[in-house]
């Protein structure tokens, strides 16, 4: 029992079969190692391995028996077999049985007319593209009978059948079953038998690295006198020149890739040549070179898929478009072991070479036409494709399908449809779930993992636009990019724990290969999938963000405080801030300020906005010059912070900001031109009964009314056809927005227009120093005119204060005033009268400069690109005030007048 044990599976499996059939093992040997061969090798099943297909022919072939009943029970065993867990390859076991069913005195069809036999097509592989052999008219070919045994099995065998192995390794092909020595037994009915299990044995998977196995060449030595004449003397002529059957042998085996006898690789120059030692005719010779051609294509596209199937980094769009090189190839070897068969069968009935049926150089280039243009299509291809991966990889496909050829725009298409496969997956996973595991980088979303949360809708993800498909059109990887994108927005930042598969019902149908080629039809159900998942996903986050976070209420919440639409709350809080800004900016506190703000929020109609809305408004003190004031340093603000961050950025508060600013300088301008009206119509009356004074008071009455023209027309324009105008654009197109980033877009464009139009921007710097200038100029009117009423009423106090003394002094029977009172009196009125010219001449230069500083803004108002900002300049200078003063502006003006009135 020791010595059995320590036999090896092979010698067990040996002495078996001698013990079973009753011979020696001398006769048994030579047939066991050929069986061990067979069924240690890679050959390709008749039927494609389907279990359905096979039980349906199994039942087919005992209804052509007349065996109803043993089908019937057939169909219910196999029903109970399928129920259980028992056999894992059920499949194989009923191909093994359908084999052994058939009846091994049928003869074999495999010798027949050769030209029948391509003359009936090879059948296809399940996965494979269909392969045209045309067959030429000249041609006179005859379609025999198709029969399902040894015909199709050689139809399916693959490029392994020429490199068997035996359970314990590569074996080589022994002598007995070279060609020209068909193996004998005993009984005489062993080769057909085993001619049978060679092509009908079924095959285990055929994976890449069985396909691209290079085939063993059978050793070109010396035969047995019984084949083809003695090899027709050492495969040359008595005239030592090489003949037709020797050089099909060689082409054969080049075919393959493999140098033969007398036809090998030529390093120098770079493809297959005959010897020039050895002596052809010049028509062979060139009927070879032209065959040699499918050897150098065949070893390119070996090459390239034999490097890129082991490179990782190629990934996995680079790994399935090898993959289906690898089919191609195991079409083209398919048709190869055809071709050796018919040499071996040539060899086994020792065909003379004059037989119709025989191998010949000109057939192979007939039959070889296909499938050379196929791998010339494969070549040109790998070398389209050479450096690119991922989406470039198979843009890259798909541009070279562009072809007239049907074939090849056919052969194209099939491997453009499982490249296509891993994009599939990846987009399929991105819109129905938000994942993306690109481990190779072949997608054309991206992802960086390094930024933060509140960035994520702007940063995270992005589009690889070198990997976007040619037949992917920018709008629809933006949608990709936007469907995944939401998805994950809506976890990671909205917290939203809704499963994706609520959002947007995902496809069943992922894997199928018609989904692959979905992706070249832009008009049909793949555009179909991208827009539902979009306008689903976009929809929902929306929803949440209004619904939840309160997105509309705080746009326009910016709106109503930052950029002062909400007047009464505007104009109460400059009523109560206007003690404490006055005091100079080092002196203000800012809890004194929120107090302000929220007794300005309670008195006013703000008090009845949300109160989420209310919480985030603030007080914010920039920073702090030398001799600034708390107007110059006050502004409002609003946190924002969550979602609704990714719409109201840094970037956007800045420029909400400095809106905000601008708005709140001009305003203050109009609340000081106010206060200055004021003051006027107040000290009118009481300054009659000084006539000195009327000229210098009629001069601030004058340069008054012209700075309160001014600033009420800009802001008309700022209120109205700024901010009103901007703001209805906003918001209409927040109202049809269809995703996120439509509602960002709007917003972003929305400030920069009110940046632009306000004067904030580089291009307007010189516009908004002169418009800074022209309210300097205000609050220097507003600190002269202040002087001056404060002189005047104290001079008129003291004259009213003298007369009323005098007048007390008569009533007490007393003299009204001495001599030395009424001296005093008039020098001091004297003294006052001498201020009035300085005053008035004070008053006159700031017009003028004032007057000189609106003129440059005219004309910088003229020249502008905007054609608001030039109607804004003929509204300033209506009368043509400015336009008599200024030479410039007087064809400027008149330009833009022109233009004015033609519009209207």
């Amino acid at each position: 029992m020791a010595t059995l044990d320590q036999k090896s599976p092979n010698v067990l499996l040996q002495s078996l079969c001698c013990r079973i059939t009753g011979k020696s093992e001398a006769e048994v040997a030579q047939q066991f190692q050929y069986a061990v061969r067979v069924i240690g090798s890679n050959y390709a099943p008749t039927i494609e391995r389907d279990e359905f297909l096979v039980t349906e022919k199994i039942k087919k072939e005992l209804l052509k028996q007349r065996r109803e009943a043993d089908a019937a029970l057939f169909s219910e065993l196999h029903r109970k077999l399928q129920t259980q867990g028992v056999l894992k390859h059920r499949w194989s076991v009923l191909y093994l049985l359908l084999s052994l069913s058939e009846d091994p005195r049928k003869p074999s069809s495999r010798v027949g007319n050769f030209g029948t036999l391509f003359a009936q097509a090879l059948p296809r592989d399940a996965h494979s593209t269909p392969f045209y052999c045309a067959r030429p008219q000249s041609l006179a070919l005859g379609y025999g009978e198709r029969s399902g045994g040894l015909l199709a099995s050689m139809g399916t065998s693959g490029i392994s059948s020429l490199g068997v192995y035996t359970l314990n390794g590569p074996t080589p092909t022994p002598q007995s079953l070279m060609a020209g020595q068909p193996p004998q037994s005993a009984a005489g009915v062993a080769p057909p038998l085993v001619s049978r299990l060679a092509w009908a044995l079924p095959a285990s998977s055929f994976p890449s690295s069985a396909v691209g196995a290079a085939p063993i060449r059978p050793p070109l030595g010396p035969s047995p006198p019984t084949t083809r004449a003695v090899r027709l003397r050492q495969d040359g002529d008595a005239a030592g020149e090489v003949n037709e059957a020797a050089l099909v042998r060689d082409i054969l085996y080049v075919f393959q890739g493999i140098d033969g006898k007398f036809i090998k690789m030529s390093t120098q120059d770079n493809c297959y040549r005959i010897d020039s030692k050895v002596m052809v005719s010049k028509s062979l010779r060139d009927t070879s070179s032209r065959l040699a051609e499918l050897g150098w294509l065949h070893n390119k596209v070996r090459k390239y898929t034999d490097a890129r199937s082991l490179d990782r980094a190629f990934g996995l769009v680079g790994q399935s478009f090898c993959a289906s090189l690898h089919q191609e190839l195991k079409e083209y070897y398919r048709l190869l072991s055809v071709l050796h068969s018919q040499m071996q069968v040539e060899d086994d009935q020792g065909v003379n070479m004059c037989t119709e049926s025989n191998l010949t150089l000109r057939r192979l280039l007939v039959w070889m036409y296909d499938p050379k243009v196929r791998l010339k299509t494969l070549a040109a291809l790998v070398d389209f494709c050479q450096g690119r991966k991922g989406g470039e990889l198979a843009s890259a496909v798909h541009a070279y399908g562009k072809t007239g050829d049907p074939q090849m725009r056919a052969l194209v298409q099939h491997i453009l449809s499982l490249v296509s496969h891993p994009i599939l997956n990846f987009l399929y996973r991105w819109i129905y779930d938000g994942e993306l595991e690109d481990t190779y980088h072949e997608f054309f979303v991206a992802s960086d993992p390094n930024v933060k949360t509140d960035r994520l809708w702007h940063d995270k993800y992005s589009l690889r636009k070198s990997m976007i498909p040619s037949f992917v059109t920018m709008d629809q990887a933006r949608k990709v990019l936007l469907i995944g994108k939401s998805i994950n927005f809506l976890h990671q930042v909205c917290h939203d724990r809704t499963p994706p598969g609520k959002i947007t019902p995902a496809s069943n149908s992922t894997d199928t290969p018609k989904d692959a080629e979905l992706l070249s039809d832009l008009e049909g159900a793949f555009q179909e999938k991208i827009d539902a998942a979009y306008f689903d996903t976009s929809k929902y986050l929306l929803d949440v963000l209004n619904r939840n976070y309160l997105l509309l209420e705080h746009l326009q919440a910016m709106r109503r405080y930052l950029l002062l639409g909400q007047g009464d709350f505007i104009r109460h809080l400059m009523d109560l801030l206007k003690p404490e800004l006055a005091r100079p900016a080092t002196t203000l506190y800012q809890h004194n300020l929120t107090g302000i703000l929220e007794t300005a929020v309670r008195a006013t109609n703000a008090q009845y906005d949300n109160v989420e809305i209310l919480k985030r408004l603030d007080v914010r003190l920039l920073e702090v010059s030398p001799g600034d004031t708390g107007w110059d340093v006050f502004s409002l603000d609003y946190h924002v912070d969550g979602p609704i961050a990714t719409v109201f950025t840094r970037e956007c508060m800045g420029h909400y900001l400095r809106v905000f600013n601008f708005l709140w300088r001009a305003k203050r301008m109009e609340y000081i031109l106010t206060d200055i009206w004021k003051g006027q119509m107040c000290n009118a009356k009481l300054l009659k009964t000084m006539p000195e004074l009327s000229g210098v008071l009629h001069q601030c009455h004058i340069l008054a009314s012209e700075m309160v023209h001014f600033i009420h027309q800009m802001q008309y324009y700022i209120t109205f056809e700024v901010l009103e105008c901007s703001w209805d654009e906003l918001w209409n197109k927040v109202q049809q927005a269809q995703d996120l980033d439509h509602i960002i877009a709007a917003h972003e464009v929305f400030l920069d227009t009110i940046i632009s139009r306000c004067l904030l921007d580089n291009n307007s710097r010189s516009l908004l120093n002169q418009l800074r200038a022209i309210f300097d100029q205000i609050i220097e009117f507003q600190n002269a005119q202040d002087a001056l009423y404060r002189s005047a009423l104290e001079e008129l106090a003291l004259q009213l204060q003298f007369e009323e003394k005098k007048q007390q002094n008569e009533e007490e029977g007393q003299w009204g005033v001495t001599a030395e009172q009424e001296a005093e009196e008039k020098r001091r009125i004297r003294e006052f009268q001498e201020t009035v010219p300085k005053m008035s001449s004070q008053f006159r230069i700031l017009t003028h400069f004032y007057q000189s500083i609106v003129q440059q803004f005219l004309v910088l108002l003229t020249t502008s690109s905007d054609e608001s900002l030039r109607f804004l300049s003929f509204r300033l200078d209506f009368n043509e005030h400015y336009r008599a003063r200024e030479p410039r502006l007087r064809a400027s003006l008149g330009a833009t007048r022109g233009r004015r009135m033609s519009n209207i």
